[in-house]
């Protein structure tokens, strides 16, 4: 004996029926015997039950419906019966459709709806099913029988939700069944009372019609036919990376039931339970997929089996001094609510016993408060009992399985998730079976919660970090280009895929939650991309409230630091090689800082100071491992490396710009290189981490340029007066030679203070054999101080500043997972 129940979707339409009736072919060839249970056709119940509010609110409308549905079922049955078949049917149809209208017409006149007319209302869809694909499987099989469901499955009075009579109900089921063969159809969710009148197991009570069949014929498996594969590990909805489950056990799907998961009611596997029989989900559109079997026991050892969530949920809070140590509080508050009709989804209790919080449903909450305060009224006078409150728009977000009691670990990897992702948990449930760890969050988390944990306990193969990148110039576009060549390579040895959420210019941005293709992504931002705005591209990144977020800012203007503040604040970690931020008000320096470790993201910057070289990242080694640095000597600055070392013996300076310009080393005016501004930056950042509370106008800044050339209107008057104090420069780099000696453009960091310079450096100094546009940092350290320790390489250029970039983007991905 097998029992099938197919659901709406299911037995939508003809062609969907045909397909049910194959899965039925193929059970009867491992059961002699095979019941099966549909539901209405798909949506049919949500039709009858507006029809129903219509005609009771004086609606005339019900009457179109009415004529809807009757020419639904038309459709469907000339899609499957032949002729004569179908004059079989049409008069059923008729006959039903038209006892429906009648009912509607006395609702429409006595404009009341009841319970029990509801339910005999509701009742059609899968009455009307049944009789169809009965006498369909009759006509195609030849061993089909049509059972009305309402002379099998037994109930009290409690219309919408009845209670079943298992005793006279199994008695039924066996007069009807019994030890026969075939194929036996009838309509789920639908049943009778002692009077036979029409009464109903509540929505979803299609499964639980096939769970008590089960029960009642002893069969050996329950499969129920749905549109997924099974029992996802999450909602595909909002987890795009879910995945069927191949076995659970009974109690991990009561769990998964009772926090959301759609594919079984949670009443179904009660039955089941009891007879220890396996309950199969499997899908009516990919048959051929074996499902997830639900059992007293699971081959499968992994500690969560799923992740869950009830969202739009209130939390009550009850605090005071009155609940310590008094026995029967909780009694009578929980008494209160229940007397009141109110349903609990939730409880905890601090151990300190000051105050109790648990989770209703909104439309609730406000009679939940009133019942409290007017039973604590007397507590709440003498302020034992504080005012109750009432916190709305939360989410229940649950952790399941019935392995994680034998796992160490799992609550610090799920709240270790849930902080990374700057997650708040307003409340925290374990029941002493440790089948479940339940958190409240915020309703717009629940999305990200789900997915953050998701990739935690299920993705531990491959973690998604969401990239927002602002500034698509040269280092924004080199980086991507790396990213893509790497990107299978940090798949497959890293665990680690890194997507494009989004990308924006001063022009275009465009936003792709699964992710921009990399292959084309500029194509794609020109062409598809909306008009640019930074404050709702942050609002937008914000928004999505994707995990695993970092914002990347490829750009050296000031506008995008403005939004770092409220950036790190949304929980989402920065990278930057723009030095504005960190080389403006010290206070501000602090602040990103802080806010980075108050939400638990990362703050990283590391090509502010030497592109790709490993400065700061050195320098905070030194510090945290409790060295103390004595001095930083440092060459920052790429142009001014290459202008210096270059000019010796005959150079000319002129000509030497001229070519550091043309090499794209400085910018376009090169003014901007040899005022020694930016190096002054680059100075002020490293003195800040080295702890020194400084700002940009105290860093001593020395001009070598004379004024003529400072006056300059355009460029290439600046070269002419260059050209023209030639002898300016001539003389410093003669006069340096003549001792043996080269010039050097240095930053030098003390306790005293930072400054910028051109010095002259002899053979024993550092500087002295600097080639090329490198930069060189030394490091005099307590520890290093009879030998500096020397940072050189490389300080400009897209392909090594992006790599530093993209360096710090793999280390936030490892931190985030």
């Amino acid at each position: 004996m097998i029992v099938l129940k197919f659901g709406g979707t299911s037995v939508a339409n003809a062609d969907r029926i045909k397909q049910v009736k194959n899965i039925i072919q193929t059970t009867l060839e491992r059961s002699e015997t095979v019941v099966v249970v549909v539901s209405a056709l798909g949506g049919s119940t949500d039709v009858l039950l507006d029809m129903a509010t219509m005609a009771a609110d004086g609606n005339e409308e019900f009457r179109e419906q009415i004529d809807e549905l009757r020419y639904r079922h038309r459709r469907a049955a000339e899609g499957l019966f032949s002729e004569k078949s179908l004059r079989n049917f049409l008069p059923f149809l008729k006959a039903k459709t038209r006892n429906l209208e009648n009912m509607l017409q006395g609702l429409y006149l006595i404009k009341e709806l009841s319970p029990r007319i509801k339910d005999y209302v509701a009742s059609f869809g899968e009455l009307l099913s049944s009789y169809m694909i009965a006498h369909y499987l009759q006509e195609v099989m030849g061993n089909a029988t049509f059972l009305d469901s309402r002379t099998i499955i037994r109930t009290d009075s409690d219309f919408t939700n009845a209670k079943v009579d298992f005793e006279v109900t199994n008695v039924n089921i066996k007069a009807a069944i019994g030890d026969k063969k075939g194929v036996f159809v009838m309509g789920g969710f639908i049943a009778s009372n002692e009077k036979n009148i029409t009464t109903t197991l509540g929505r979803g009570g299609s499964d639980y019609t096939a769970a008590i069949m089960a029960a009642g014929t002893g069969a050996k498996e329950l499969e129920i036919w749905t549109d997924v594969d099974g029992v996802m590990t999450a909602d595909p909805r909002k987890v795009k990376k879910a995945f069927s489950l191949q076995e659970m056990t009974y109690e991990e799907a009561l769990e998964m039931s009772h926090f959301g998961a759609k594919v079984i009611h949670p009443p179904t596997v009660q039955p089941a339970l009891d007879k220890r029989i396996p309950i199969r989900i499997r899908n009516t559109f990919n048959p051929t997929f074996p499902g997830t079997l639900i059992s007293f026991s699971s081959k499968d050892k992994r500690p969560v089996k799923g992740i869950s969530s009830i969202g739009n949920v209130a939390l009550i809070s009850v605090e005071g001094s009155g609940l310590i140590g008094v026995s029967g509080m909780a009694g009578r508050l929980f008494t209160v609510l229940a007397q009141k009709g109110i349903n609990i989804i939730l409880i905890t209790q601090a151990s300190s016993e000051h105050s109790i919080c648990f989770a209703v449903k909104p439309i609730q909450a406000q009679l939940a408060k009133e019942a409290i305060e007017t039973a604590f009224a007397y507590e709440m006078r003498l302020h034992q009992i504080d005012e109750v409150k009432v916190e709305k728009s939360l989410s229940i977000v649950a952790v399941i399985g019935s392995n994680m009691k034998n796992t160490v670990g799992i609550a610090g990897r799920m709240f270790g998730a849930l902080a990374k992702n700057g997650i708040n948990a307003r409340a925290i449930a374990q029941g002493s079976s440790e089948l479940n760890i339940s958190v409240v969050v915020s309703q717009e988390d629940d999305a990200k919660t789900l997915n953050a944990l998701h990739s935690a306990f299920f993705l531990s193969d491959t973690k998604s970090i969401h990239l927002f990148l602002v500034g698509t110039g040269l280092i924004g576009a080199t980086l991507v280009q790396q990213i893509q060549r790497q990107a299978t390579y940090l798949r497959n040895t890293q665990s680690i895929e890194l997507k494009l959420a989004a990308a924006t210019n001063t022009r275009k941005m465009l936003f792709d939650e699964e992710g921009i293709d990399f292959a084309d992504w500029q194509e794609q931002l020109q062409e598809i991309g909306e008009k640019a705005d930074l404050n709702e591209f942050v609002q937008q990144m914000i928004a999505m409230n994707l995990p695993n977020s970092i914002f990347i800012d490829c750009t050296a203007s000031p506008n995008p630091i403005q939004h770092y503040k409220t950036i790190l604040g949304a929980s989402i970690s920065i990278v930057t090689p723009n030095k504005i931020a960190n080389s403006s008000q010290y206070n501000n320096y602090l602040e990103y800082k802080a806010l980075a470790n108050q939400y638990g993201v990362q703050f990283l910057y590391e090509t502010n100071v030497g592109a790709g070289l490993p400065v700061i990242s050195t320098l905070g080694d030194l510090l945290k491992s409790g060295d103390k640095v004595l001095q930083i000597e440092a060459v920052l600055s790429g142009s001014l490396s290459f202008i210096f070392n270059s000019f010796v013996g005959d150079a000319v300076f002129t000509e030497v710009v001229r070519e550091a310009k043309e090499r794209g080393y400085t910018e376009p005016d090169p003014r901007d290189d040899l005022s020694g501004k930016d190096v002054a930056r680059k100075a002020l950042i490293l003195a800040r981490e080295i702890g020194m509370e400084i700002e940009m106008e105290e860093i001593e800044v020395e001009n070598i340029l004379p004024q003529p050339c400072i006056d300059a209107v355009t460029v290439e008057e600046f070269f002419e007066a260059l050209e023209a104090n030639e002898a300016h420069f001539s003389q410093m780099r003669d006069m340096a030679a003549k001792e043996g000696k080269v010039l050097r453009f240095l930053a030098t960091i003390t306790e005293e203070g930072a400054k910028v310079s051109l010095k002259s450096v002899d053979s024993s100094n550092p500087f002295f054999g600097l080639s090329g546009s490198d930069n060189m940092i030394v490091f005099t350290t307590e520890r290093y101080k009879d030998r500096p320790l020397v940072v050189k390489g490389p300080g400009a250029g897209a392909e090594v500043t992006a790599a530093g970039v993209f360096a710090e983007i793999i280390a936030i991905s490892n931190y985030l997972t």
